[in-house]
């Protein structure tokens, strides 16, 4: 902020807080158009439109298993009276809100609460803000959208199928087909990290795993030692992930590799899938299959998700299976933005430029006419613009990005 003197104002920064952005009218567009063809094939598909609030209770949102996430809530300071102040107290006394940082655990609440007006199964979608107190960099943000597939009360592969399925539809037709869906199971893995002798671990190394298209094998290897972990054991886990990679789900002898080998063939049929021992997914919620959906254009996954069946336990004693998938919303825009992506069937944008009073009702006409051929058409004035500075005029317009410019005689 800058004080000048003799002038009893404070300047303000322009800039919006670190982590969050502004949208301007042409991504606005493109992100309007992205939601609209997400929408339009869920909804195809059966899925239903929700909403949840962006505020959840405290103790919802700090008692899940939420993973890193829980160090990154945004928490509110309780109001008016409830507010006491005093010598010694936890922060967290202090506060009975949050913003939510995922879809996934309000979506349980409102299962939990809405259920008997619901269909069963539930096949829900939602798309909205969420929230982290991330480390603002190329990528992440700490306000960014949220666009979440689910489907509560089937505890059966086809709802891993249709899911996948959906979600690799919707992506397809926003160009991304040249994508590879990654899938894992967490029993699986527990299996291997249990045969590596981390089995207290499970979570620490769950943790770090996750990492390891960021930080590497060697990156993830330092990290566990850094843990407590041996050297050892640490080699065996990952050589062990390694070795699975190529031998594939033949290496298991369970139900849950024969379902994963059932959900590849079915969603193969269709899409590029493959198994990924190493694949974790951050989130300490996921019970069974985990996926991730990757694109050679983004160093990271554009979609990912996975089973959550004890999740609604929070809330009821009946364990209900769900199965859920989020597409990274913000890295699609940035990637579509990178590629200089038109969206296509886009009418022409047409500025109207009148001068009189009179010619008013004219304009209006030719206006109508536009947009009855799927056309943008806005009116403009140009009174008092003298005859030789016309030009000039239409000029500005067409560097704004209108494609056509009529002045109305």
């Amino acid at each position: 902020m800058e004080l000048k003197k003799g002038i009893d104002t404070m300047k303000f920064s322009t800039l919006p807080p670190k982590g969050t952005f502004d949208v301007l009218p042409k991504d606005m567009e493109l992100r309007n158009y992205v939601k609209d063809v997400i929408r339009h094939t869920y909804i195809s598909r059966g899925f239903n439109e929700i909403e949840t609030p962006m505020l959840e209770n405290i103790d919802l949102m700090t008692n899940s298993d939420g993973g890193e996430n829980l160090r990154l809530i945004f928490k509110i300071l309780k109001r008016g009276e409830k507010l006491e102040f005093r010598d010694e107290v936890n922060p967290d006394d202090l506060c009975d809100l949050a913003l939510r940082f995922d879809l996934t655990l309000p979506l349980s609440r409102y299962y939990a609460k809405n259920r008997n007006e619901l269909e069963n199964p539930f096949k829900a979608f939602q798309m909205g803000y969420v929230f982290r107190a991330e480390r603002p960099q190329k990528g992440r943000y700490r306000q960014f959208i949220q666009s979440d597939i689910d489907i509560i009360g089937d505890n059966s592969i086809f709802a891993e199928i249709t899911i996948l399925k959906t979600v690799a539809l919707a992506l397809a037709k926003l160009g991304f087909s040249n994508s590879t869906i990654k899938i894992n199971d967490r029993r699986l893995l527990r299996e291997i990290v249990v045969k590596s002798g981390l089995e207290e671990n499970f979570e620490t190394v769950c943790i770090s795993l996750d990492k390891l298209d960021k930080i590497g094998l060697q990156g993830v290897k330092e990290e566990l030692i850094d843990k407590g972990i041996s050297d050892q054991k640490a080699e065996e886990l990952l050589t062990s992930l390694t070795d699975l990679k190529s031998k594939g789900l033949q290496s298991f002898d369970s139900i849950y590799a024969k379902e994963l080998a059932q959900i590849i063939e079915a969603v193969g049929r269709d899409y590029t899938i493959e198994f990924e021992p190493s694949l974790v997914r951050g989130m300490g919620y996921y019970t069974g299959p985990i996926f991730e959906i990757v694109s050679d254009e983004f160093n990271s996954s554009i979609a990912g998700g996975g089973r959550y069946d004890n999740l609604l336990t929070k809330f009821q004693k009946e364990t209900i299976p769900a199965v859920g998938m989020s597409i990274g919303f913000e890295r699609i825009i940035q990637i579509l933005k990178d590629r200089g992506f038109q969206i296509p069937g886009k009418g022409k944008k047409v500025a109207i430029l009148v001068g009189e009073y009179q010619k008013l009702e004219k304009a209006e006409e030719l206006a109508q006419k536009y947009i009855e051929e799927g056309h943008i058409a806005s009116i403009f004035s140009i009174v008092g613009v003298s005859p030789n500075k016309i030009s000039k005029k239409v000029n500005s317009f067409i560097k704004q990005g209108f494609n056509d410019v009529v002045v109305v005689e």
